[in-house]
């Protein structure tokens, strides 16, 4: 069986040349992809960072299948000092002075160059927040984010029903002097901050607060304004394969008195909590939603941007990838731009989309079965429709009206169920963008026994000719059946008790988001 494992893509495009919208593209290579970990076995939920203060200091952190590792906890940690040409790779949280690591990292740089991570531990039913002061090379626990104590006020009555029954899929972002970090406890969104004023400079964190009517919506983002407010979005409802609606909410002054506000309806996305597609037909899909606030200063300052799936009509397994976005604060939103660019009825999934601060422009991608028509040729690997999958990407320059000609990256075609590992591709991809570079990382196995970094330089225009270079580290992914103790027969879905991970599959022997 093949292994399924990441990739790192780094490309390089100057982008702010020519609008999008105007803009024809001829895309002449696709860029080389690279193996960071060199690791025989499995990883997966890699998040990818870019250190503002030096762009060649590039972190990547995965899951990493413990079992089949011979581990108990762990966490995979490269760290790159040279644009990600070469790598200091090692395992991290497993057992030492981060703890038990299980899984779901998140990273993110400030602008003073603070490395925060967030994660999941193997048993402990808190979220751990991470500092790192030297580009990922060390990182120490400078926060434990905990059920907050007894008669907290929250918003509503309802809203703390079974709050840190478990934790899940944690999302850390640094930014304008402040660090947040949010995530599903048990029900509810649960979000906390912290001001930040230099290296190694951080405030305590905020008891927390519990989002207001987001009980069964989870699997979102969060993100930081210009004026310090905050954004969170999330997914309705946490389980099925049908429905689907996202919502925001905001808090308008971040670290100051002022609480998130009620929920905000942004659109329908026909995509469940658990939604079985062809090329991800164990672990399913969620909308996977994600935000980028512009805090450039530039023409659209102040524009927060929305990536999401959407299913053209329920269960039909046509899902494309949109943008929308806002210029009121999260109050109204633009209409959806399809950025996926094919004229099928294929899956597009697991988007990621990232905002260059030194630009403004716009990176996104996912992964696309555009190319898999059960024909044979290079997007198919089985003569079946449908199921095999690459990674592709695209960029806009004009404010997400447009997003340019489609970009194939990954340079070969993966199938999910090859793998064995009973979660596809997992849950979500990494992007960071920065300074023109994107830097995209997925799960790959197009070259079978195990997938392995992949780096290339590629060249493609906007009007007029660009340099597209890439350097490429990759991940080997991993199958993520960890720690898998027990099920809540309450649930709508299966659930776990207050250490094990909340994500366990309908089928196969485990699952976890």
């Amino acid at each position: 069986m093949r292994r399924l494992s990441e990739g790192l893509l780094m490309i390089a495009a100057a982008l702010a040349m020519v609008p999008v919208a105007t803009a024809t593209a001829t895309v002449r290579a696709t860029p080389t992809n690279v193996d960071v970990s060199q690791r025989h076995l499995n990883e997966s939920e890699e998040a990818i960072a870019v250190n503002p203060t030096n762009p060649k200091n590039i972190v990547v952190v995965t899951n990493v299948g413990h079992k089949e590792a011979g581990l108990t906890a762990g966490m995979f940690e490269g760290v790159s000092f040279d644009g990600g040409r070469t790598w200091s790779t090692k395992l991290i949280g497993n057992n030492d002075n981060l703890g038990d690591a299980c899984c779901d990292p998140s990273l993110s740089f400030d602008q003073y160059g603070n490395l925060f991570m967030t994660y999941l531990f193997q048993v402990e039913n808190t979220v751990p927040i991470a500092l790192s002061t030297d580009g990922g090379l060390n990182f120490n626990v400078v926060g434990d984010i905990v059920a907050p104590p007894s008669g907290t006020p929250t918003k509503s009555s309802d809203d703390n029903r079974g709050l840190f029954r478990f934790v899940d899929q944690p999302t850390i972002t640094a930014a304008h002097g402040e660090v947040w970090v949010i995530f599903n406890a048990g029900g509810p969104m649960f979000a906390t901050g912290a001001p930040v004023s230099g290296l190694g400079q951080v405030g305590s964190f905020l008891v927390g607060e519990v989002v207001p009517g987001t009980n069964n919506c989870t699997y979102g983002d969060i993100a930081i304004g210009p004026a310090g407010q905050i954004m969170q979005v999330c997914t309705l409802t946490e389980s099925g394969q049908g429905g689907g609606k996202l919502f925001v909410n905001i808090d308008p002054d971040g670290l100051g008195p002022a609480n998130f506000g009620d929920r905000i309806f942004v659109t329908d996305t026909h995509v469940g909590g658990f939604d079985f597609i062809p090329p991800q037909p164990d672990r399913s899909v969620d909308a996977e939603p994600g935000l980028a606030w512009d805090r450039t200063g530039g023409p659209h300052n102040g524009r927060v941007y929305l990536i999401y799936t959407k299913e053209q009509k329920n269960e039909s397994d046509n899902t494309d990838i949109y943008v929308r976005y806002s210029d009121d604060g999260g109050l109204t939103w633009s209409l959806g731009v399809r950025v996926n660019d094919d004229s099928t009825v294929s899956s597009q999934f697991l988007p990621k989309i990232s905002l260059d601060p030194t630009t403004g422009n716009l990176a996104a991608v996912w992964y696309d079965s555009r190319r898999d028509l059960g024909t044979g040729g290079s997007g198919d690997t089985d003569g079946i429709a449908n199921d095999d999958a690459q990674l592709w990407g695209a960029f806009s320059t004009n404010g997400g009206v447009s997003f340019g000609v489609n970009l194939q990256i990954s340079a070969g075609t993966s199938n999910a169920a090859d793998s064995g590992n009973g979660i596809d591709y997992g849950d979500y991809t990494g992007l960071s963008f920065y300074g023109g570079v994107a830097h995209p990382s997925w799960s790959d196995n197009s070259n079978t026994a195990r997938a392995t970094t992949l780096t290339a330089p590629c060249t493609s225009s906007i009007s007029t000719p660009r340099r597209c270079r890439s350097a490429n580290p990759t991940i080997d992914r991993l199958s993520v059946c960890l720690r898998r103790r027990g099920v809540d027969a309450a649930a709508p879905r299966p659930m776990r008790p207050a250490h094990i991970s909340p994500k366990i599959p309908p089928r196969g022997p485990c699952r976890q988001r």
